[in-house]
This record gives structure tokens, C-alpha cells and sequence, in this order.
């Protein structure tokens, strides 16, 4: 089946402005005739909800959180990318179009790509104008840095505490609707199923995270903002209660999987330090715009990073790609370290570390520059490892980070299931197959400031849904499905803990559908998930009940979905005969290393639809058409 992005024709740059003045409206004073769910609360959601609640509409909004403020967009560090060119660098909205295109191993979505561009600008306007307290030069325009992937300076940051201050705007706006009573927050309410009936998405089923209660909420439409699916991996930068039921279970409903394959890994983590470890540190791209990249020339070195003459170090990233060095993007850094530690030049325990060295920058700029630049960085790494960057490198190696798949949408961010709308990267649409980094917060924000209020306007506009309520048949079945879940996962009485099962799911994938993919090991991993799913349901363990709190259900109804969905991310990938950005297949590689496309085969998008249990997935594709950037080689040298 060929899908249909919806995506308007003519010329690029005017596109969505043709789109905006053609789509449907519903008049002000009818807007609070219609309610809306929004699922998650981070950038995405809390903006979304308070745009849509202040055009008049009725927004339930959830989250598992007990705070809007506890949204994992929190954790975003380094800065959010906009065209303003306040820098007079060359940088414009075609340059962030190109770039994220190009970023992506041409594997994205034009028309969403330049939408995203072109709205970055006022992105930034309205931060600003929520008292977001972005860096500011000598003159008092508001300071730049770069990130990988550009060779413009165009990222907006707060130090390094760029996605909480963003967030503490959109969640002030969010509030303010609670208070006019636009906005009703349901804080520790995970959402369980999706409601489908005549095959529109109607509403939700959710559980009260503290008494134990299984409840059906009912809208005119539901849109998730729900975030990505790093954990599948065990072992990530994500917030441990990051998760992908609320995607997946849509998925299970018949919402349409895009591309599951391509996630990335972010160069700068700080290493795997233990065996009990549950989560991964991330340390912000934006250090790489100082510190310097190294390993020792020579294997097996012993020496303290010290004691190494300038003679006897590899700038590798510095070597192998002079245009971009440092800041090269970030599947082609994680790649490059991965390959000088496999080839046994890698530092710290074990050898699975690259250094990240700030001596030149601070010889140059001086301490109190660098300070001032990373400190609540340069603070959380000596916190965490002992060691004090100011007068050691700093040991990073890659770790997963974000996820470029996500649920398939269309140019307006509906997915093929109608009055159902994914936003940020609970969706596939905007990054291709790997994310530049700053670009997380520009689209979670952007889908929902400035595009969820025009395009869910234009579905509802088409008619108003029929009434329905909690007496449905379709809703009391997904509500029962809910129930015997709940109820089923605590009496199995196993002998293994949640966690020893991710684990090992989490290692499978790592090992198996990680940096490196290959056949034989996608194979592997496809024979052997089902293995782990069918321990998971005859030997976990799960302490009490579903009536109460109780942290231990949650964590494993969130695993019994990973092990679905890790099987069609190997599925995926295997399908998927080519290298590109995050997804790279060790068969598919150039004689230098680098990413091997098949634009004739695989310039596409890849939809999974969902079968039923035991069943094989099936695979659709939308065509991708390049018309404004040439496909071409990506090179970053």
C-alpha cells in the first residue's frame, strides 16, 4: 500500500503558507463545542494544549508525571536551532532546511522538513516573549553556538539547561489555561489503550497511577506527544520512565509504525561505570564546540591523557572530516569513536572511551569563558565520575538517545488512523534517519505552537464526530483488555524482576540492532525476542496488585511492549538493505567507512501496520520526492 503524506505541491518555500490559507476553520465562539485529549505534557504536549485551549477548545491533558514539569524535556541541555542569523554567518531558513535534510541522510519529508525551518524563527519569539532566559551577547542580541551537522552558528541555548527553561515557558502557558479552567490536568495517569470506533480515534483508556483505577476518557480527537522509545535499549539517556505504550498501544489499534529502525546514538555520554547501572548521562553536543576529540595513536596505551604528546594523539574526527571536525553530525561521531575503541585505542575501563579535552580552549579563552559557557555541565560530570574536567578530559562514548521513528503521520500530523495526531518524537516526520542535534526542542515546540492549532482545526472542521459515551461497546472492551491486563501481569508469580528481563531484551538490542547491524545478527535477534517475550509472561515477577500504586506493574506493562516492539525495529531494519544516518548495516558501507544509501530501493518511508499477535507485521511505503535538495552523497569531510 502506498500512503499519502498530504503534502501540498508548488514551491517549497511557500508551501505551507498556501496550506494555512486553504485548510478549513471552525468560528471562535464554536471551538468550545469540541474536546480534545492531548497525551504527554513535555514541549510538545504542553504546548500543544495551551495553544489549542487558548483558541477556545476543551483540552484534557495527561501524564504519568505527577508534574507537567517533570516532562523528560527537561533533560535537554544544549540549545534549540532557529534560522534567525543574528550571527550574519551565511545562515538562512533554506540552510536550516538543507542541513536537516542533509542531517538526515535524505530520508525525511521535504515539505515537513522546510515547514519546520521556516517556523523555527518564531519559535524563538515566543520563548522569548514567555521570559525564556536565552544567552545574550555584549549588545544585547541573543547569543549563538553551533551544534554538529552546520557550519552556521544558529543554536539558541540557557547554558546548559536549555530544555528546562523551555519547558518552564510552555508549562507557564499550560497553567494559565488550568486556571481559566480550558485545560483539565490529569498528572499520574498513564495512558493504557487508544479508543477506536467506526474506525476514528475517539478517546483513551487510562490508570490511575495511585489508586489503581482503569477509567475511558472520551474527545473529538486525540493526539499523543508522548516522546520516544530509547528504552527499549535498557540503557540510555532517556528518564527511566520514558516509555512507548502510548505509541504502541495506538500502533496495536491500527495507527501505522514509520521507520522503527532509525534511532541514534549520541556521541557524547558519559561511559557504561557498572554492572547495576540503569540509565546513561548524556553530556551536552554543545561541549564539542570547545573541547577537542582524541583517542592515543598508539593501541593499548596506558599512559594518563597527560602524559600523551600532542605527537602521539589522533584528532580523529578533526582528521577525517576537516569541514566539520568536532561538530561533525551526530551518526557519524558515534560511528568514528566506536570504530578507534574497536581498534583498541580506547581509553578509560575496559577501552570504551574517547577523550573530550578542553585544554586548548581553556589556554586559549581562559578558565572563567569555559566556566561560564558548560559549568553546571563541567559540574554534573565531576559529580558523576570524580574527575575534574577543568583539569582532565573529559571520557565520553556513545550511548542511545533519541528516536527518529515514531508513529506515521501525514503533513498535518494525523496519523492513517482519522482524529488521531502525533506530535514530536512520538512521531517519524521530521528528522529522516538521524536528528542534527537542537532540533529535538524545535520540533516538539513547533508542532505544537504553530502547527497543531491549524491542522487539527481543519479535521475537526470537516464534521463534528457523533456522540458517543462510556456505554460504547468499543470502549467498554478496550476498558476489560485493560483490566485483564492489569490483573494478569501480577499473578504470574515468576521468579525474574522486570529489570533482569530488559535487561536482557535491552543487551539483545544493543548488541544486535545497535551502532552496528548486520544480517545474521538481525536474525538472531528476530528468533530470540519471542523467546524473551514468552519468558516475560511466564516468569516475571510483579509484586502486589493493579489496585494501588504500584511502580513494579508500570514498569512491567511498559517492558511486555518493548518486547513487541524491539522485534519490529530488527524487522525493520533488516527489510531496509542500506545504510543511512542512525541505521547503519555493516553490509552497506563505502571502501572509507561511510553510510552506503540505495535511494533506487529504499527512498522511502516504512510503515508497519499490526497484525495481531503472532502474526507478521506488514510493511507499507511512501515515496520520498526531493525537488528542492538534490539527492546526492552525504559528506561531511
Amino acid at each position: 500500500m502506498e500512503l499519502d503524506g498530504k503534502c501540498p505541491t508548488g514551491p517549497m518555500e511557500s508551501r505551507w503558507t498556501r496550506h494555512k490559507a486553504a485548510i478549513k476553520l471552525i468560528n471562535p465562539a464554536n471551538k468550545r463545542k469540541y474536546s480534545l485529549i492531548m497525551v504527554g505534557s513535555g514541549l510538545a504536549g504542553a504546548s500543544g494544549a495551551a495553544s489549542l485551549a487558548e483558541l477556545g477548545y476543551n483540552v484534557s491533558c495527561f501524564c504519568y508525571q505527577d508534574s507537567p514539569r517533570r516532562a523528560h524535556s527537561i533533560a535537554a541541555q544544549g540549545g534549540i536551532n532557529a534560522a534567525k542569523n543574528y550571527q550574519n554567518d551565511g545562515d538562512s531558513v533554506y540552510r536550516l532546511f538543507y542541513d536537516t535534510v542533509k542531517g538526515g541522510d535524505f530520508r525525511a519529508r521535504e515539505s515537513n522538513v522546510h515547514r519546520l525551518a521556516e517556523v523555527s524563527n518564531d519559535i524563538i519569539d515566543q520563548c522569548v516573549a514567555q521570559g525564556v532566559p536565552f544567552g545574550r551577547e555584549y549588545g544585547g542580541t541573543l547569543g549563538n553556538r553551533s551544534f554538529g551537522g552546520a557550519q552556521v552558528s544558529r543554536t539558541f541555548y540557557a547554558r546548559g539547561q536549555t530544555g528546562q527553561q523551555l519547558l518552564i515557558g510552555a508549562y507557564q502557558a499550560l497553567e494559565r489555561q488550568i486556571g481559566l479552567g480550558k485545560v483539565k490536568m490529569y498528572p499520574r495517569t498513564e495512558m493504557l489503550d487508544l479508543i477506536v470506533i467506526d474506525g476514528v480515534a475517539r478517546g483513551i483508556v487510562v490508570r490511575d497511577m495511585v489508586t489503581g483505577k482503569v477509567s475511558s476518557h472520551l474527545a473529538d480527537a486525540v493526539m499523543l506527544a508522548t516522546g520516544g522509545y530509547g528504552n527499549v535499549f535498557f540503557l540510555s539517556t532517556n528518564a527511566k520512565g520514558c516509555n512507548a505504550t502510548a505509541i504502541w498501544r495506538a500502533h496495536r489499534r491500527g495507527a501505522f509504525f514509520g521507520n522503527p529502525c532509525y534511532t541514534q546514538i549520541h556521541p557524547t555520554c558519559i561511559p557504561v561505570h557498572g554492572e547495576n547501572q540503569s540509565k546513561l548521562t548524556l553530556m551536552s553536543e554543545s561541549l564539542r564546540n570547545d573541547g577537542r576529540i582524541w583517542v592515543p595513536l598508539k593501541k593499548g596505551e596506558t599512559r594518563k591523557a597527560a602524559d600523551i604528546p600532542e605527537t602521539e594523539r589522533d584528532y580523529y574526527l578533526e582528521r577525517k572530516y576537516p569541514s566539520f571536525g568536532n561538530l561533525a553530525p551526530r551518526d557519524i561521531s558515534s560511528r568514528a569513536a566506536k570504530q578507534v575503541c574497536d581498534e583498541g585505542r580506547g581509553v578509560g575501563p575496559g577501552g570504551q572511551g574517547v577523550y573530550l579535552d578542553f585544554a586548548e580552549s581553556i589556554g586559549r579563552l581562559g578558565e572563567n569563558v569555559i566556566r561560564e559557557r558548560y559549568g553546571n555541565l563541567f559540574e554534573m560530570y565531576e559529580r558523576i565520575t570524580d574527575e575534574n574536567p577543568y583539569k582532565v578530559p573529559m571520557r565520553i562514548y556513545p550511548a542511545v538517545h533519541y528516536t527518529m521513528g515514531g508513529l506515521w503521520v501525514d503533513y498535518n500530523l494525523m496519523s492513517n488512523l482519522p482524529g488521531l495526531f502525533v506530535l514530536g518524537e512520538a512521531n517519524f516526520s521530521d528528522h529522516g534517519a538521524n536528528r542534527l542535534g537542537a532540533s529535538a526542542l524545535m520540533q516538539g515546540l513547533a508542532d505544537g505552537y504553530f502547527v497543531i492549532p491549524y491542522t487539527i482545526g481543519n479535521y475537526l472542521a470537516q464534521g463534528k464526530p457523533a456522540k458517543v459515551d462510556a456505554s460504547h461497546p468499543a470502549v467498554k472492551a478496550a476498558e476489560a483488555e485493560v483490566t485483564e491486563r492489569t490483573k494478569r501481569l501480577p499473578s504470574i508469580r515468576g521468579k525474574r524482576t522486570v529489570d533482569s528481563l530488559h535487561k536482557q531484551l535491552g543487551l539483545l538490542m544493543w548488541e544486535k540492532c545497535g551502532m552496528g547491524r548486520n544480517e545474521a545478527g538481525l536474525k538472531e535477534a528476530i528468533a530470540k525476542i519471542p523467546e524473551a517475550r514468552e519468558d516475560f509472561w511466564k516468569n516475571v515477577f510483579v509484586p502486589g496488585s493493579g489496585e494501588d500504586l504500584n511502580v513494579a506493574l508500570e514498569k512491567a506493562g511498559r517492558l511486555a511492549d518493548f518486547l513487541e516492539l524491539g522485534e519490529l525495529m530488527c524487522r525493520d531494519a533488516l527489510v531496509r538493505e542500506e545504510s543511512c544516518g542512525g541505521h547503519f548495516r555493516e553490509e552497506y558501507q563505502t571502501p572509507d567507512g561511510e553510510a552506503l544509501r540505495n535511494d533506487e530501493k529504499f527512498a522511502h518511508v516504512a510503515a508497519w501496520e499490526w497484525k495481531g499477535e503472532g502474526a507478521t507485521p506488514e510493511r507499507h511505503t511512501e515515496a520520498l520526492a526531493f525537488e528542492s535538495v538534490h539527492l546526492a552523497t552525504r559528506s561531511y569531510k
